[in-house]
């Protein structure tokens, strides 16, 4: 009878702790495990074999069929230890030598294994997964999950602010949101993400808070412009990496990116961009492209996936069918791209067909409009007026072009869904309704996460979108979360070690050395009349000009490191005549331009003008792009001209570097350089060097 009660209350106890989303710990788990399965033998995942290694995972299976990863008292042996090794953490080690092993696990109750075959004439490893009901993990848990769980794995909100203030720490009311709208994922922002310390303590609270499986912790760490850490290592965006022409950088820079996500715990980025990006007018893209070449654009893309991909971290192309050819910023309003497929599939989509037949996790999709794709219309809730239904709404394009004609077996996220083309046009809920029905398997940013959780709740009630529809995205994002080992653990590392563990990885010498390769290879010579590099004695007069707003204070820190009595002229305007006898005596000026749309570099804006004052004075000016490459149209009779494509301080000491010689400049233009008359000024892989 006393054993009947201790049974009883066991389970009670677990049952409650389930029903909290609270993680049974080790003792209880124990009594209601089924199974041990280990992660690579379910149907739907599948894992790349990195440097010789693979990373296997021992799963839990319980009596509701949730799963979490297994810790503890785990028992890893591999059959054939000539043709691999195994790990007491699952970290199998291939040693080059042909035949086949199997590696198998056991928790002393439950057993799995899997087979490994190395063709060493062939350079090849075959996995061979097994067979059987037991494996259908994901079935099983789709099937044992409500209505309202299935839509929560869909729904990706952001927690920026809460009554006004930054969100760095959990809150109570953040955490019952996560629990009682079961969310699948949170996207976290620069207002998220002060120290690697914070940010550590942060995501864990966020992964605590959710129920039986993990969430999918996203950012957009781009590099460059888009870099959403306070903390850690400021890469050079992805124009700096087209312009540095090497896949080798590209996977170092993704890799280190991904490693310090890791370390933080966030376990997706939403990078690379690869959005092609051939109008020079494009005001929301730019120097996030790594150019306008589609076969640049698809090697350099697939080569930084690689690097997030070895880090066991998420990534996501984005914007499909492509944001490039674009002239107005999504976020305010509806662009257009009105190429045909013919010319989307040589330009825009290829690529995104590069980096699916790569096996990229997930795309993000445009809030742009593609009529050749689809021509359907709606009416905008803004002003009544008859508009186009942009991609991220579009089952031609997410489901037609996507899913059936490319193949894509992936997560299809949406863009934020609180931008103005999107949520002024069609609201909130409607909104969401749509892009379920177009096919997107996550909402990313949805207004309001009440309102819409309910309006998805009514659309399935009411037969407007099939409980099936639902199923297939839910299978899609736990295959995700299995692909990435993004389940919950059974015995977690404790807040102190992760945070310990991230204050190594984030912003590390290793990190800030591929900072410095990439920095220093971007920089690109777009003109030099004998100028560069310079040469000075202590005694000349060396000015820098160009806004502090700008970041151009960078560079006069920069130029005064090897010329300590260079003067700083801080002003992004025209000169005024106080400002020009600051300048008179020098030997040489160097000027820094930071435009990031056509108004900014057209004849007549403030820094265009402010440059061309320089230039007349006679003496020899050398100007620094600090964003897009295309300032010099404005100023085209300076002596000198490079292009850094960004703001980061490592670009701006590997222009100084370069424009004093310490650094010999190897970077080619991604992008073809107009005149303001449409001419071309500087073509497509141009540069110079010394």
């Amino acid at each position: 009878m006393r054993k009947f009660f201790k049974t009883l209350i066991t389970s009670f106890l677990a049952f409650a702790l389930l029903l909290t989303g609270i993680p049974l710990s080790a003792a209880t788990a124990a009594s209601k495990i089924n199974d041990l399965v280990i992660d690579l033998n379910v149907p739907q995942v599948t894992r790349e074999v990195t440097d010789s290694k693979l990373d296997l995972n021992a799963l839990h299976i319980y009596e509701d069929d949730s799963f979490m990863l297994a810790s503890e008292n785990l028992k890893w042996k591999s059959s054939n230890k000539n043709v691999a090794s195994v790990s007491k953490d699952g970290e199998v080690t291939l040693s080059g030598h042909y035949g086949k092993t199997f590696i198998s696990v056991s928790d002393g109750t439950h057993t799995d294994r899997i087979s490994i075959q190395f063709k060493g004439n062939q350079d090849k490893v075959l996995v061979k997964k097994e067979n059987g009901l037991r494996y259908d993990l994901i079935g099983k848990a789709i099937e044992q999950m409500t209505m309202e769980e299935k839509v929560g794995q869909m729904l990706m909100p952001d927690f920026r602010t809460w009554k006004g203030q930054n969100v760095t720490v959990m809150n109570d009311d953040i955490a019952k949101l996560v629990k009682d709208y079961h969310l699948g994922g949170v996207i976290l922002f620069r207002e998220n993400t002060v120290t690697a310390d914070q940010t550590t303590k942060l995501v864990s609270a966020y992964q605590d808070a959710a129920e039986k499986y993990g969430l999918l912790i996203s950012i957009d760490q781009e590099g460059g412009i888009v870099t959403r850490l306070q903390t850690g290592t400021d890469m050079p965006g992805n124009m700096a990496l087209g312009a540095a022409r090497s896949e080798e950088t590209a996977q170092k820079v993704g890799k280190a990116i991904g490693e310090e996500l890791n370390a933080l715990g966030i376990n997706m980025n939403f990078g690379p961009v690869l959005d092609v990006n051939n109008n020079p007018d494009n005001p929301v893209i730019g120097v996030r492209s790594f150019g306008e070449n589609p076969e640049l654009v698809g090697k350099l893309g697939n080569a930084y996936i690689k690097g997030l991909h070895e880090t066991g971290t998420a990534a996501t192309a984005k914007h499909f069918p492509g944001h490039g050819d674009t002239a107005v910023d999504s976020h305010i309003g509806l662009s257009e791209v009105p190429h045909d497929i013919d010319r989307l599939k040589k330009v825009e989509l290829y690529p995104f067909q590069q980096a699916m037949d790569a096996g990229i996790d997930a795309i993000m999709t445009a809030h742009v409009t593609f009529p050749k794709i689809d021509n359907t219309k709606a009416i905008s809730k803004k002003d009544g007026t008859e508009i186009a239904v942009p991609a991220t709404l579009s089952h031609k394009v997410l489901t037609g072009l996507m899913r059936e004609d490319m193949d894509f077996k992936g997560v299809i996220v949406t863009d934020a869904m609180n931008m103005g083309a999107i949520s002024e046009h069609f609201g909130p809920v409607d909104a969401a309704i749509r892009a379920v029905k177009a096919g997107a398997d996550i909402l990313l940013m949805p207004v309001g996460i009440e309102a819409v959780a309910n309006g998805i709740y009514d659309a399935v009630n009411s037969g407007d979108i099939s409980e099936d529809r639902l199923e297939q995205s839910v299978e899609r994002v736990l295959t995700l979360k299995l692909n990435r080992s993004i389940v919950k653990a059974e015995a977690e590392k404790s807040l102190e070690e992760k945070a310990a563990h991230a204050l190594q990885v984030v912003g590390s010498p290793e990190h800030k050395a591929v900072e410095k390769e990439a920095a220093e290879k971007s920089i690109t010579l777009v003109k030099n009349e004998a100028v560069l590099p310079l040469k000075v004695s202590p005694e000349d007069k060396i000015v820098v000009v160009g806004g502090s707003g700008f970041s151009i204070n960078l560079l006069a820190a920069e130029v005064q490191k090897h010329h300590p009595g260079a003067v700083y002229v801080n002003t992004s305007g025209p000169l005024t005549a106080a400002q020009l006898e600051q300048v008179q005596g020098a030997k040489y000026i160097i000027v820094g331009t930071y435009t990031s749309s056509v108004s900014g570099r057209a004849q007549n804006a403030s820094q265009m003008v402010m440059t061309r004052q320089l230039i007349e004075t006679g003496i020899p000016v050398i100007a620094v792009g600090a964003r897009n490459p295309y300032d010099i149209m404005s100023y085209t009779d300076v002596d000198a001209y490079l292009v850094q494509y960004g703001f980061r301080p490592a670009s701006f000491e590997a222009a100084a570097n370069t424009i004093f010689g310490k650094n010999n400049p190897t970077g080619k233009l991604p992008v073809t350089i107009y005149n303001h008359d449409g001419s071309v000024l500087y073509g497509y892989d141009h540069g110079l060097g010394y």
